[in-house]
């Protein structure tokens, strides 16, 4: 089985997380720290992704048409 993730996507996951942890993690909008684990870790994915990183695409994202 192939790994899901990059070994750049896990370093910015984990950058991500522990800048969470010291308060610096600040959300795109409106500039205040990111308090939820799971919104530094999309916030980690997405800086990934916008590097070209091996990084699944988004839930959700995938459209499918019922004919």
């Amino acid at each position: 089985m192939t790994a899901r993730y990059g070994d750049k996507a896990q370093e910015k996951v984990h950058t991500a997380l522990h800048e969470q942890k010291e308060g610096k993690l600040k959300s795109g909008s409106t500039g205040k720290p990111v308090k939820s684990r799971k919104q530094a870790i999309a916030i980690g994915l997405s800086e990934a992704r916008k590097e070209g990183a091996k990084v699944p695409s988004k839930r959700g994202s995938k459209k499918t048409s019922a004919h």
